[in-house]
């Protein structure tokens, strides 16, 4: 009976929003003017500009923007003289702020469980002039301590304002700062300390005690700078003697009193020894010129527009290219970055008080980067909050979600709709995100367009690696479609080139399929010390530097790319099938019960076989259907019934994404631990380090092939 009232009530909404758009469409017409968007979309973006039987070479049309041409006009190709330049610029304007920090309490949870909570206050800003002096000062603190130009140091510490001031010290005194992610194990810690040889490393608080360990392994290191905790004293005791532990504090205000002049780098002087996170072995240090981030710079600078009351908020680890570069651009385009951190984030994250605002509620950005794992989990989130509503709301939700994705692709916007539902969900950001920018890894097209309907935002994604300092590619902001990441930056080049194996090649109909190598200035010069890995994946030609990057794409007509394969994904089974295992987990990821999934082939096998994470709650819900109850999480992994079920769930859900039989798993296990950088399972972008997993959990892969 309630069914046929939904029903009755839908079809209903159905016939007053279908006499609203009759009588409402010759005003949007005028006013959204559709064509236009639909032929900015359609737009040639990039031309061919070499091609052969074997590969295809492609350059953006577009011309530089108005900052990139200002950065040339006033000769910017450093990051110190960026930072110079826009101190003048924008000189009182918000620069980089951070919530204050009231206190820290106890709050029970409806499990009884204690956890500690914060209660926050408001922003505190640095204007750019303060800032500016801030890193100044920390830069020639530096040198009083002994630290030289040209000699490396590590910043080890999660993202916050001090790293940002510390890193700009670092570029006015020519230090390559050595970036280390705040996630990895002691073991890759000790391993970017010792290659490059550093002697000084700034720490935080918080990551300080890992060192009691970490220095038994760093016979080099003589000096620690940790950035202060705003509520708690640090404990600097315990230390390996010799060793002399500083506070950040301390170190400006020793620069403050120092004569000691800057020592510019130059364009070709090395900005950052940047540590992948080494999805396949160990972490490589990729060396970023001051040129390659200039580069990079220009590139986002050609792609966005940037309105005077933008804000960002900062969360990604700093450690990554693509957060630096970004967070680097909204310095040079004045654009102020409040810090957060993921448990900080929204009015329901963990580290957030009863009654307290999460940071964005606070900060109300109108831009944010992000990764696609935290995009897929807001993504689910959206669809849990929405199945758990009474069934007329959860039909609405339906019905709306159809109508604004049908008008979109027309290109109309659908001002109504937006304000009656989606804008109340975009409050979870805090109401005013008009952009967020994508990179990473490959976002899957549904969640791509769930969160740029639901939240009301431009999401874009950007293409690029370590390598290349990010920003190869970037989606232009006009593009209807939800798979591509854009044509070439305006600094750089993409080129295809046949990759037999995996029967991708230039002449493919009905798009040049290939090996994506990206040549030009934001190329690196290669790995640290690993001249034999260098010569590999780098090689020059007419005088520009280009790096192969094992991803496999296509490029459409308008000369946008798209992401299709990547070369050591690719795993031939015994009856001669391919299959590529990360684009099977991008389209099993988006299925509610799977937190993370690995997909694992064995060729001599003729199918692949997942390792999951579960979803507890969805997992709880199957549980429920199959009437298992009381059962905890862990009990829950280990039943068979359950692999099963999942198995089935995960099955359906492939046909749906129109995988091939072959390429849905037929066997499953269901994996208690989720999977974390600090695990040594995932990398710190939340990337799969595919030989880690199948180390840990090689008897349970053999166990799913023996079944």
């Amino acid at each position: 009976m309630e069914s046929v009232w939904v029903q009755t009530a839908i079809g209903a909404i159905k016939i007053i929003t279908m006499m609203y758009d009759i009588i409402t469409m010759p005003i949007y017409l005028v006013i959204q003017r559709p064509w236009k968007r639909r032929q900015l979309a359609r737009r040639v973006k990039a031309k061919v500009i070499q091609q052969d039987a074997t590969s295809i070479t492609y350059r953006t049309v577009d011309t530089p923007g108005e900052m990139h041409v200002k950065m040339m006009q006033n000769n910017i190709d450093t990051l110190e003289r960026m930072f110079n330049f826009v101190t003048k610029v924008h000189s009182t304007k918000r620069c980089i702020g951070t919530r204050k920090i009231l206190g820290e309490e106890d709050e029970m949870q409806p499990n009884g469980r204690m956890f500690k909570k914060f209660r926050l206050g408001e922003y505190m800003w640095r204007n750019f002039i303060e800032t500016e002096h801030a890193a100044a000062c920390f830069g020639r603190g530096l040198r009083e301590l002994g630290q030289q130009p040209k000699q490396n140091i590590v910043i080890f510490a999660e993202t916050r304002a001090e790293w940002m001031i510390a890193a700009h010290g670092c570029f006015k005194q020519n230090m390559p700062v050595v970036t280390i992610y705040a996630t990895l194990g002691d073991d890759g810690v000790a391993h970017g300390i010792n290659e490059t040889e550093v002697t000084t490393v700034i720490t935080s608080h918080e990551l300080l005690p890992k060192f009691k360990t970490v220095l038994n392994v760093t016979p080099n290191v003589k000096k620690i700078i940790f950035m202060e905790d705003q509520l708690h004293p640090t404990d600097t005791t315990g230390f390996k003697e010799g060793v002399e532990i500083i506070p950040f504090s301390k170190v400006i205000e020793s620069g403050s009193k120092s004569t000691i002049p800057g020592s510019p780098p130059t364009a070709d002087d090395t900005a950052i020894i940047m540590y992948t996170s080494g999805s396949t072995g160990t972490p490589k240090g990729v060396l970023l010129s001051h040129a390659n981030c200039i580069g990079t710079m220009k590139n986002f600078c050609d792609i966005f527009k940037i309105y005077p009351d933008d804000v960002l908020i900062g969360f990604l680890p700093l450690a990554h290219v693509f957060e630096l570069l970004a967070e680097s651009v909204c310095l040079l385009t004045g654009v102020p970055i409040g810090y957060s951190t993921p448990l900080t984030l929204i009015d329901s994250s963990s580290k957030i008080m009863k009654g307290c605002k999460g940071d964005a509620t606070v900060l109300k950005p109108t831009c944010m980067t992000s990764v696609p794992l935290i995009l897929d989990r807001i993504s689910k989130g959206i669809n849990d909050k929405v199945n758990a509503e009474a069934p007329m709301k959860k039909a609405f939700f339906k019905f709306a979600y159809g109508y604004k994705s049908k008008w979109c692709a027309r290109g109309f916007q659908t001002p109504l709709m937006d304000k009656i539902l989606f804008k109340k969900i975009a409050k979870l950001l805090g109401g005013r995100i008009r952009s967020v920018l994508s990179g990473g890894a490959p976002l899957a097209p549904d969640t791509h367009e769930q969160i740029k309907l639901c939240l009301c935002v431009d999401v874009i994604q950007g293409y690029g690696l370590t390598e290349t300092t990010a920003g190869a590619a970037v989606m232009d902001k006009w593009d209807m479609e939800y798979s591509r990441v854009g044509a070439p930056s305006s600094s750089n080049d993409i080129r295809l080139i046949n990759w037999e194996e995996g029967n991708y090649r230039v002449t493919n109909k009905p798009f040049p399929q290939g090996e994506i190598v990206v040549g030009g200035t934001t190329v690196s010069k290669g790995y640290y010390k690993l001249p034999g890995k260098t010569q590999e994946d780098f090689f020059e030609e007419d005088g520009q530097r280009w790096f192969r990057t094992g991803d496999v794409g296509e490029i459409h007509p308008d000369g946008a790319l798209k992401i299709i394969d990547r070369k050591k994904d690719l795993v031939k089974l015994q009856a001669g099938e391919y299959v590529s295992l990360g684009k099977v987990e991008s389209e099993l990821k988006t299925c509610p019960v799977v937190e993370n999934i690995c997909v694992y082939g064995d060729s001599t096998k003729q199918f692949t076989v997942a390792l999951v994470v579960p979803n507890p709650k969805h997992l709880e819900e199957i549980a429920e259907r199959l009437e298992i109850r009381g059962v905890e999480f862990e009990d829950l992994c280990d039943n068979v019934k359950l692999e099963k079920a999942v198995l089935q769930e995960l099955a359906e859900h492939g046909r749906k994404c129109k995988l091939h039989r072959t390429e849905i798993p037929a066997a499953v296990h269901l994996c208690k631990d989720i999977w974390t950088p600090d695990m040594g399972l995932v990398t710190a972008a939340f990337k799969l380090k595919r030989k880690d997993i199948q180390e840990r959990y090689q008897a349970e892969i053999n166990k799913m092939y023996a079944s």
